[in-house]
């Protein structure tokens, strides 16, 4: 690994640093404009979720007075189906940049990255991914230097909640809103209904209640689910986070799961459990609606959510270093 500059240290991340990490990635947004924001309390949730050790998974890089310039985590989820995947996270402050921090935390997340490869997965071959937003400059130029590739394109889709489409579900469909008791029955459809799509993971009782419905921002009240025979068959997993409505004036509903098991598509159950949670943002006082989509969907699903409403506001980028499964 490179060498860090002259006067800065790099020591494990901890809960405690949460504070100064927001502080840092409200400092970047104006020139990363990422349309994201996250808080403190949003870190914390995220950090001292079971999916994650932050002692060995975090890094944070300190100047002399112990200020925070940079940050990163390099994330395991297991269960993926196409590699064994490492999100790699994190940010350096704008006046730090060009200095040697980021090529100095990206190489220490793919170090991480390896370990975690070796130790759960080494079979399989392995994925660390990097969320490159187009004014990521040197964000790009980094992890192409280091022979990441882009992987996947997708687009942040929105629409206002004014003119919302009436929910019409097919014959023989039914939609509720989320209720607990059939939280685990909506994971096991989520597993089932994303067999084929690219990174889908298989999500366990821990990886679905830390990357979903445990969330703090997540919803039931504005989420929808679709009963065939009294069983789910499609869903809508609606989250409100808090730090963006701070931020943006704009309460948003943004939808984090959709999905339709294989053998209940094509009698328009996604467009009417969309519909359905829509209209039941809109009730809540929420203004907007967003999701993201991979454009390369094989399901159609960029074209459904064009009909529902949505067009393209942002973009983002994955960008991937393979792995070899380890010998």
């Amino acid at each position: 690994m490179p060498l860090l500059p002259d006067g800065l240290t790099a020591r494990p991340l901890t809960l405690d640093d949460a504070a100064a990490a927001a502080e840092l990635l409200a400092a970047a947004e104006p020139v990363d404009d990422t349309g994201e924001h996250e808080d403190a309390d949003d870190l914390v949730e995220w950090w001292s979720g079971g999916l994650v050790d932050l002692p060995r998974d975090g890094r944070a890089v300190c100047a002399e007075d112990g200020r925070l310039v940079g940050w990163a985590t390099a994330i395991a989820s297991r269960g993926a189906r196409d590699a064994f995947r490492v999100w790699l996270e994190g940010r350096v402050h704008p006046d730090r940049r060009g200095r040697g921090v980021g090529a100095w935390l990206l190489d220490w997340q793919a170090e991480r990255g390896a370990e975690h490869h070796a130790r759960l997965e080494p079979a399989s071959p392995a994925e660390l991914d990097v969320t490159v937003h187009p004014s990521m400059s040197s964000l790009e130029r980094l992890v192409r230097a280091r022979g990441y590739r882009p992987e996947r394109y997708y687009a942040v889709m929105r629409r206002p909640l004014t003119e919302v489409p009436e929910p019409r579900p097919g014959e023989g469909v039914r939609l509720v809103p989320f209720t607990w008791d059939r939280d685990d029955e909506v994971r096991r459809a989520h597993n089932a209904s994303f067999t084929e799509h690219h990174g889908s993971a298989e999500r366990d009782e821990v990886a679905w209640r830390a990357w979903f419905t445990g969330q703090k921002a997540f919803r039931p009240d504005l989420s929808v689910l679709a009963l065939v025979d009294g069983a789910v068959a499609g869903y809508a997993l609606a989250y409100v986070y808090e730090a963006d409505t701070r931020a943006t004036g704009v309460q948003e509903s943004r939808l984090g799961q959709v999905g339709v098991l294989p053998g209940a598509r094509g009698r328009g159950t996604a467009t009417a459990t969309i519909a359905a949670a829509l209209r039941a943002a809109a009730a809540a006082g929420c203004t907007r609606a967003s999701l993201d989509v991979d454009t390369e969907n094989t399901t159609g699903a960029f074209g459904l959510y064009e009909r529902v409403g949505f067009r393209t506001d942002r973009s983002w980028t994955s960008w991937a270093l393979t792995l070899p499964p380890v010998a």
